[in-house]
Formats: C-alpha cells, sequence, structure tokens
C-alpha cells in the first residue's frame, strides 16, 4: 500500500483533458465573443497582481521600489536634446572608440534616447537623434573596416 501511494502525483488531478488547439480554434472560429471591456478589465486583473508579486519579491530582496509608477517608461530625456551630427558624434564617444565597442556605444545611446522610450512629445527629436547616430555609427563602421582592408 505504501509503494501505491508513493506513485500517486501530489494535488489534485485534472479530470478533464485540456486541448490548447481546440481551445485555439474556437476562439479563431469566432462562435466565442469576448467584450473588450472584459478584456480591459482582465488586463487591470493581472497587471496588479504582478505588481503586487514584484513588491514581494523586492521587498524579499530588501530593494526600494522606484518612485516612478509602474505604466510609465523611462521619460530620459526631459527637453529636447540637440540633433547635429557633431554634438552627438561627441555624446556617443566616437572619436575614442575602437571599432569592437560601436555596437556597444549604439544600444547605450538607444537606452537613453530611442523614441519608445521617451515622452510622447519628445520623440520627434529621438527620432532624428537617433537617425544620426545610427548613421554616425555606421560611418565608423565602415571606415574602420576599410582600414582594416588596408
Amino acid at each position: 500500500m505504501a509503494a501505491e501511494e508513493q506513485a500517486e502525483p501530489a494535488g489534485p488531478r485534472p479530470t478533464i483533458p485540456f486541448d490548447y488547439l481546440a481551445v485555439a480554434e474556437e476562439l479563431h472560429s469566432g462562435r466565442i465573443k469576448v467584450s473588450g471591456d472584459a478584456v480591459a478589465a482582465e488586463y487591470r486583473d493581472s497587471g496588479a497582481a504582478i505588481e503586487a508579486e514584484l513588491d514581494a519579491l523586492l521587498s524579499d530582496a530588501g530593494v526600494a521600489k522606484s518612485a516612478a509608477p509602474a505604466t510609465e517608461m523611462s521619460v530620459e530625456p526631459a527637453i529636447e536634446l540637440p540633433v547635429e551630427p557633431e554634438t552627438i558624434a561627441v555624446e556617443l564617444g566616437l572619436d575614442d572608440a575602437k571599432p569592437a565597442d560601436l555596437g556597444r556605444l549604439r544600444r547605450v545611446f538607444a537606452l537613453k534616447n530611442h523614441p519608445d522610450r521617451v515622452q510622447p512629445h519628445l520623440r520627434a527629436n529621438a527620432l532624428k537623434r537617433m537617425q544620426v547616430a545610427n548613421g554616425l555609427i555606421d560611418d565608423a563602421k565602415r571606415r574602420a573596416l576599410a582600414k582594416a582592408r588596408g
């Protein structure tokens, strides 16, 4: 009898098998109707649950929660920054950059300046800055490649 008890998995066993493909087919068939309000409510509820779980994890780790709301993305920069290529080249540090560092410079610049990471009224400026920076980095890569070829 002890061997039978050990063979049984802990917890309740599902009584109805779940067929993910059948559910997907039902959803795509149009026979299942879900209101936008119901989806929005579920989304808000799940977000609150995730927020509570994150708070618990952070407090267990002894980390203070950021003062910014969780729904707000990074909002750097707060003002429009210059789009002149010379200024952006200095900001990137292209004068001292090695060819192997150019990819890292692009990622670091994008973390601070990407249009998806700034306030909505600054997105056009951020897009111009990213375009200029990408062009400068691409030119630096081409020059480094040409120099390496001799």
